[in-house]
């Protein structure tokens, strides 16, 4: 894993905000497989940004705009999100903080769940839609989703129940929607 400096990192967010206004220099953060232990990335705008597989345990991630962020199985274990803003990232799949991103192994599949959208292996949806789904509409998912919805469902519903996820405290205020 490849590890920065806080000034290497406030560059790389930098250039990163130049590529997000599409104005020349401009480079998209990739921070994949970047160990960004305890980093303090607090209001960094990394939206879109590239984080698959980065170590982010215990990382400053506060106010931080993580929008439509790659974090396929990054690890955010003890990372502080508050009033990150968590909306649209590619891939929640990650190694919770087990507060604001809470996962677990369901038998084959991977879970990771928010306060409102919840992935199951690379599907990703609602918490809502979910819970509504079909027979029918689980078993398109994959040959073998109904037969493992039938038994996780009603675990995933107690556990969720049990245990929700916090929400970041973000507030998406008007303009901020594209």
């Amino acid at each position: 894993m490849k590890t920065y400096t806080q000034d290497q990192l406030q560059k790389i967010i930098a250039k990163h905000q130049l590529w997000l206004n599409e104005e020349e220099c401009g480079e998209r953060a990739n921070l994949s497989y970047a160990d960004l232990r305890s980093a303090d990335l607090s209001y960094a705008d990394l939206s879109s940004a590239n984080l698959r597989y980065a170590n982010l345990s215990s990382a400053n991630l506060s106010y931080a705009n993580l929008s439509y962020a790659d974090l396929s199985y990054a690890n955010l274990s003890y990372a502080d999100l508050s009033y990150a803003n968590l909306s649209s990232a590619s891939d929640i799949l990650c190694v919770g903080n087990m507060s604001n991103i809470k996962s677990v192994r369901a038998d084959i599949w991977p879970v990771a769940y928010t306060r409102d959208e919840m992935q199951i292996g690379c599907q990703r949806h609602t918490l809502v839609e979910w819970w509504a789904f079909g027979d029918d509409e689980i078993s398109r998912m994959d040959s073998r989703a109904l037969v493992w919805w039938k038994v996780w469902k009603p675990i995933l519903q107690a556990m969720i129940a049990a245990s929700p996820a916090e929400p970041t405290g973000y507030v998406e205020k008007e303009g901020d929607a594209e």
